[in-house]
């Protein structure tokens, strides 16, 4: 175990533990919010709500997004970046097949 202390590892063990437990009980909340008579739309959003909670605690924990900021930040600056180059191009050949 080079460089890792054993109270580095016992917090890391008590942050997953806390993420675990967290996605336990999202899990339970879904479950019971399945059982609740709600409209289409409230039911969708609650659903979105209770999954984008539950992603960011996996992404941001088990991803190590949280922890490891600059590498993630220029992966996913470079990832947007061809995103958007993609999603133009197409754009860019509509519009000049529009213009004749």
């Amino acid at each position: 175990m080079s460089g890792h202390s054993v109270e580095d590892i016992k917090k890391s063990v008590k942050v997953y533990i806390g993420v675990f437990t967290a996605l336990a009980v999202l899990t339970v909340v879904t479950v019971a919010a399945s059982y609740l008579d709600l409209s289409f739309g409230e039911s969708f959003f609650l659903a979105l709500t209770i999954a984008s909670i539950k992603g960011t605690l996996v992404a941001g924990y088990f991803m190590h997004l949280f922890t490891e900021r600059t590498a993630i930040l220029a992966v996913l600056g470079l990832t947007f970046f061809f995103l958007i180059t993609i999603m133009f191009l197409p754009y860019m050949a509509f519009t000049d097949q529009a213009a004749i």
